[in-house]
């Protein structure tokens, strides 16, 4: 099953949860924030627009967004070579972006310029279906964040989109990056419930399947222009998740709010 970059699903839009026992709904629902909460393609694109279009005008920066957002996973998703000091996310993407800027041959990019591109991470606009579906799966659940950003770039995130968030969870609070399970487990503890009783919500599966191993409930959430519009995102449904959705509109309707 797909969804398409307008919303349309193919095939069966949902794994029949509605008809599923009350006591199988969870309790709390936890969420990725980077890509399935906020737009952090457009958000930064525009600031990398802005702040360097004009002394680089002939750069893809969709392209660019991507290559850094792609070294900033790699740093995360290889736990042996970071130090045995927690290393924060926005070092790790401060240092890719030099990295990025040498590699593409942007180096008159200067410090000031640099630091405030990078400052883009932690004001990233939410998408539009975010709030309002939030809203109202708040009158149900609790809902909290479960993002790899650092906890200070949560708090940011949140202000600067007005997220309505009743808790935020970061990997920094367990020192280890999604998907490890010590992250989930962070979370599920200090919200006071079982794994099973907790839904993790994201766009990459990757995130929920890690979630899912751990005994907790899974929603996929579709975003088809995650990383622009013409670098395609994974957006196939598949039944190994609780929740297939569209949208977190749609995510509320099949959580009965």
């Amino acid at each position: 099953m797909q969804i398409d970059r307008n919303g349309a699903v193919e095939g069966i839009g949902t794994l029949g949860w509605m008809n599923t026992s009350p006591d199988r709904h969870p309790k709390a629902l936890l969420f990725d924030v980077q890509g399935t909460v906020t737009d952090f393609h457009s958000t930064v694109r525009r600031s990398a627009e802005r702040i360097c279009g004009m002394r680089y005008p002939g750069v893809n920066w969709s392209e660019f967004v991507n290559s850094w957002r792609a070294m900033y996973f790699e740093s995360t998703s290889r736990p042996d070579d970071l130090s045995d000091q927690w290393t924060t996310v926005d070092s790790i993407y401060r240092r890719s972006l030099d990295a990025l800027l040498e590699r593409e041959d942007l180096e008159e990019i200067g410090l000031a310029e640099r630091e405030e591109l990078n400052a883009a991470w932690q004001r990233l606009d939410p998408w539009p279906d975010a709030v309002p579906g939030l809203l109202r799966m708040r009158g149900k659940f609790a809902l909290a964040t479960l993002s790899n950003a650092d906890v200070c770039a949560v708090i940011s995130i949140s202000r600067h989109g007005q997220l309505p968030w009743d808790a935020i969870f970061s990997a920094e609070m367990a020192g280890a990056f999604k998907p490890d399970p010590r992250t989930y487990l962070m979370a599920c503890r200090y919200l006071g419930c079982d794994p099973g009783d907790v839904m993790m919500v994201a766009s990459h599966k990757y995130d929920i399947r890690a979630a899912g191993a751990l005994g907790m409930k899974t929603a996929f959430v579709a975003r088809p222009d995650e990383l622009g519009a013409d670098a395609p995102a994974d957006v196939e449904y598949s039944d190994e998740f609780d929740i297939n959705a569209a949208d977190f509109s749609d995510l509320a309707t099949q959580l009965g709010c």
